[in-house]
């Protein structure tokens, strides 16, 4: 059903590198969400008044709910649609995520209106009408969402889109509270327990944590964090093969929203080499990035010197004291300034987050193990930066 509707509805929709498919995509899944959700929340709507249910008449409301967000959802990736312009020249492709916060806030909104009525009919309870019909659309409502659930998945993975995959985990979460209330409804009716008002507050609860779950994932984009693992991985395994490239460190990617995302790093090569040569091979690398991964890379030229002797012992004697403080420190920019009697010795550091504070610790360690040995005096200057950004 999935594909067929890609085939019906979304031009070339393969190419989802282009963010007009992408778009296409996303407003496609938010009318499936709005028809499917009103449909239900009538439904069940009808169904509790007519039968005095609070817990089939939460499940009408989060439906209802359901419909906002996929509204909210399809305006956002209409926004992130919308090109560069003078005031956003990273382009708008963060709207998604600003509406999946959105579907969030209604999500807890709902949850927490459904609390209090649910709390309500746990003090006063009233009698529950169970009937066949009741039991009909609660199970139709299952299949629907079930097979929503599955739609949006499909669709979420297939652009990589966090909003649609929150979506897709919204409607199987509602599959799940459906079944509760499904299951309160046969209590009440074969047993005569008043689990009605106790149902309709897990389901409020259970749609509460939905609401701060899906919050944190639309949260911790918009406040930067750390690029795919695997992309980063493919970045620099490209990176390493190049054959010019004798190193590389500060990767930084940074995520504008789906499919603009901007990144920098930097690359050690021979300073012999040609300059217009290096400039030429990084030029390369830029544009394979854009190509193959749809990064905007940007990478800096870092010329080392790797004829000279005493340069590479200091350099591999600091690597190896930075190894036996703590195996994941690593050194790179490695320079010195020579003197008669004492030398300078100049490096940046990855720190591991969890080492933060320890820097001056770390620099006296490596310094004092430079001067056990020899005439020659040596004063170690570092700067600290993020192991996250590199290598």
């Amino acid at each position: 059903m999935t594909d067929l509707l890609l085939r019906l509805f979304v031009k070339d929709y393969e190419n989802i590198s282009s963010s007009r498919v992408r778009s296409a995509i996303g407003t496609m899944s938010g009318l499936v969400g709005i028809a499917c959700n009103l449909l239900l929340s009538l439904c069940k709507g009808i169904v509790g008044t007519l039968t005095g249910s609070v817990s089939i008449a939460a499940d009408a409301l989060n439906n209802l709910s359901d419909a906002s967000g996929s509204i909210v959802t399809l305006i956002g990736f209409r926004l992130a649609d919308k090109p560069a312009d003078e005031h956003h020249p990273f382009g708008h492709a963060r709207a998604e995520y600003l509406s999946g916060l959105a579907v969030a806030a209604l999500i807890l909104v709902i949850g927490f209106e459904l609390v209090k009525s649910s709390a309500e009919k746990i003090l006063h309870p009233t009698p529950v009408e169970f009937s066949a019909v009741a039991a009909g659309v609660l199970i139709a409502s299952i299949a629907v969402k079930l097979w929503m659930a599955l739609f949006n998945r499909k669709l979420g993975k297939k652009i990589d889109s966090t909003a649609l995959l929150a979506t897709s985990a919204d409607s199987r979460n509602d599959c799940i509270t459906t079944t509760a209330v499904l299951a309160a409804g046969l209590v009440q009716h074969f047993w005569g327990l008043p689990v009605d008002g106790y149902i309709g507050l897990c389901v409020a609860l259970f749609i509460l944590y939905s609401g701060v779950q899906l919050a944190k994932d639309t949260i911790s984009p918009l406040l930067g964090e750390s690029a795919d693992s695997q992309l980063r991985q493919e970045i620099v395994d490209y990176i390493a093969q190049q054959p010019k490239v004798l190193g590389y460190h500060d990767l930084m990617v940074h995520d504008y929203g789906p499919g603009q995302r901007f990144a920098s790093l930097h690359v050690e090569m021979d300073y012999r080499e040609d300059p217009l040569e290096c400039h030429e091979s990084i030029d390369d690398m830029e544009r394979e990035c854009l190509r193959s991964h749809n990064v905007h890379l940007v990478i800096h030229y870092d010329p080392v010197i790797v004829d000279d002797p005493e340069l590479t012992r200091c350099k591999q004697a600091a690597a190896e004291l930075l190894r036996q403080k703590d195996p994941r420190l690593t050194l790179h920019d490695f320079r010195m300034t020579q003197g008669r009697k004492h030398m300078n010795l100049v490096f940046d550091v990855a720190l591991p987050s969890d080492l933060q504070g320890q820097e001056e610790s770390i620099r006296r360690f490596v310094e004092d193990g430079m001067n056990r040995e020899g005439s020659m005096v040596y004063h170690v200057v570092t700067t600290f930066d993020a192991a996250s950004f590199n290598g």
